[in-house]
C-alpha cells in the first residue's frame, strides 16, 4: 500500500524544481506528510594561478551552506505556518545525483518528486542528467513534474494510467496505482501495448492461424491477463479499464494519456536494462520527456 508519510524534494532553484515543490507540497497536504528540501552544490576546483590573470579575475568565494540554505528557504517561501512547520531544508556539497539517493535511502523517503527541464531541454540533457542517474539508481518511487501548466495548490488524481507489460515491476506499479486510485477515488486505466503481432519463436505454433485471426487471439489473451491483474474487490471502488492497444508502446502510453487528460502516469521499470545507457529510445524515457502529466516510475 502506498504509504506516503516521507517526501523528498531535491531543488536547484529553477523554476522546474519550484513547481516539484508545488506538487510535492500538495501531495504532502493530502498525505500529511513530512517534506525535506535537498540542494546539493558543489565546490569548484581550484585553478592554478596564471601571471598577470589572477590580478585581474580574482577566484569566486567559495559557497557558503549557511548563505545557500537561507536562499533555498526563501525559494520555498518557508515563514511560520503551520504547512511550513513540515517543511525541512538540507543543504550540503557533493555530487546532486549520489547525495538525492543517498538521502532518499536514509530518510527513507516513500517518495521522492523531481522537477523535469521540458521537452527540448529534458531530451538533450537528459542522458547523463542528475534526474536519469536517479532514476537509475534508486529504489525509491520516483514522481517526475513536466513543466507548470498551471500553479498546483491541491493535487487530484482524477484518472490515472497504469501501462503494464506483465512483468514484476508493472504487477508492482499497479498495486501503487490502486492505492493512489482508492485514496483519490480515481478512475484507473491499465492499459497494454502490443508492439509485435508476431513473435518468431512462436511461428509454428500459430501456423495454423491467419494473420487477423491470431491477432484477434493474442487481444484477447491480454485482456484476459488484465483483468485477472486486477483483484475483484477493487472493481467496486476504481472503475477500472482495460484497454489493449496496437503500436509503438511509447506513442500508445502518449496518446491514451492525452485522450483521457490523465492526471498521473504509473509505470514499472526494470532494474538494469531499462534505464542504463541505451535508455535513450526506451520507453519510459519518451514517456517521462514527453508527458504533460507527472510520471511516477517503481522499479522492480
Amino acid at each position: 500500500m502506498a504509504k506516503i508519510k516521507r517526501i523528498l524534494c531535491p531543488v536547484d532553484l529553477s523554476e522546474f524544481s519550484h513547481h516539484a515543490l508545488d506538487h510535492a507540497r500538495a501531495l504532502a497536504q493530502w498525505y500529511e506528510a513530512d517534506i525535506t528540501v535537498l540542494n546539493v552544490f558543489t565546490v569548484p576546483l581550484p585553478l592554478t594561478p596564471t601571471p598577470g590573470i589572477a590580478e585581474a579575475y580574482p577566484p569566486l568565494p567559495f559557497p557558503q551552506p549557511q548563505a545557500i540554505a537561507e536562499e533555498v528557504r526563501r525559494f520555498c517561501g518557508i515563514g511560520d505556518s503551520r504547512q511550513d512547520a513540515r517543511v525541512t531544508v538540507v543543504v550540503i556539497e557533493g555530487t546532486p545525483a549520489k547525495e538525492i539517493v543517498r538521502h532518499a535511502e536514509t530518510l527513507p523517503a516513500d517518495l521522492l518528486v523531481m522537477g523535469t527541464h521540458g521537452r527540448g531541454g529534458f531530451e538533450r540533457l537528459f542522458l547523463g542528467s542528475v534526474t536519469e542517474k536517479v532514476l537509475r539508481s534508486t529504489h525509491v518511487p520516483v514522481l517526475t513534474v513536466p513543466p507548470p501548466v498551471e500553479r498546483v495548490e491541491t493535487v487530484l488524481y482524477r484518472t490515472i494510467l497504469c501501462p503494464t507489460e506483465f512483468s514484476d515491476p508493472s504487477t508492482r506499479a499497479l498495486e501503487y496505482a490502486l492505492t493512489l486510485a482508492e485514496e483519490t477515488d480515481a478512475r484507473l486505466i491499465l492499459l497494454h501495448v502490443i508492439e509485435s503481432v508476431i513473435d518468431p519463436s512462436q511461428l509454428r505454433e500459430v501456423s495454423h492461424f491467419s494473420v487477423p485471426e491470431y491477432t484477434a487471439h493474442i487481444e484477447r489473451e491480454a485482456r484476459a491477463r488484465l483483468k485477472s491483474a486486477l483483484p475483484e474487490e477493487a472493481r467496486v471502488w476504481c472503475h477500472p479499464e482495460e484497454r489493449v492497444v496496437f503500436g509503438k508502446a511509447y506513442r500508445v502510453i502518449l496518446q491514451v494519456a492525452e485522450e483521457l487528460n490523465a492526471d498521473l502516469i504509473v509505470m514499472g521499470v526494470h532494474g538494469k536494462g531499462a534505464l542504463n545507457r541505451r535508455l535513450f529510445g526506451s520507453t519510459t524515457h519518451h514517456v517521462i520527456r514527453e508527458a504533460r502529466c507527472p510520471v511516477l516510475t517503481l522499479r522492480g
